[in-house]
């Protein structure tokens, strides 16, 4: 992965289509709140399916508290939107498969040389578009769990709303 994408630096804002096959800029879907976007392999991958398990409890509260979720992979929009569909999701996919950023973000998973997937990342960031936190998931238990990235949104959360604190 790309030294750039670290904390307290600016991650791309890539534009891709989404499930619908309609072009979308992570600054657009962000559209001022924090954003968890997460980059998978593929529908096919049993770990991926594990780990959207998660991401679908949790989709709730990121609805209520003012959170995005994003997830990318090099799937075709078509794919993408069965998987959402399957996953009871409601948070937008995009699709990469034209393989335009998986490179360029230094993200290609190396072991898979015939689909030439992304990595398995997670990245929790600011509604500018700053990281706060990188997850490498390429093992299993190097992916945020649900409660790190409620800590993570609650920490982004608390940092840019200015009604945060109680008033006096």
């Amino acid at each position: 992965m790309l030294a750039e994408l670290a904390p307290s630096q600016t991650f791309p804002d890539l534009e891709l289509p989404d499930h619908n096959a309609v072009n979308r800029r992570l600054s657009e879907l962000a559209d001022g709140d924090p954003l968890v976007v997460n980059f998978f392999r593929g529908w096919w991958c049993p770990k991926e399916q594990q780990f959207f398990r998660g991401l679908v409890r949790l989709q709730a509260e990121a609805e209520v508290a003012y959170s995005r979720l994003v997830s990318i992979s090099i799937d075709e929009p078509v794919a993408l939107s069965a998987f959402r569909a399957g996953l009871d999701a409601r948070w937008t996919f995009l699709s990469d498969a034209e393989r335009r950023y998986v490179d360029a973000l230094g993200m290609r998973e190396t072991t898979d040389t015939l689909h030439r997937p992304y990595l398995p990342a997670t990245f929790t960031l600011r509604p500018d578009l700053t990281i706060h936190t990188v997850y490498n998931g390429y093992w299993y238990w190097g992916r945020p769990t649900i409660e790190e990235l409620r800590q993570d949104l609650r920490a982004i959360t608390r940092d840019v709303r200015p009604d945060w604190e109680v008033p006096a």
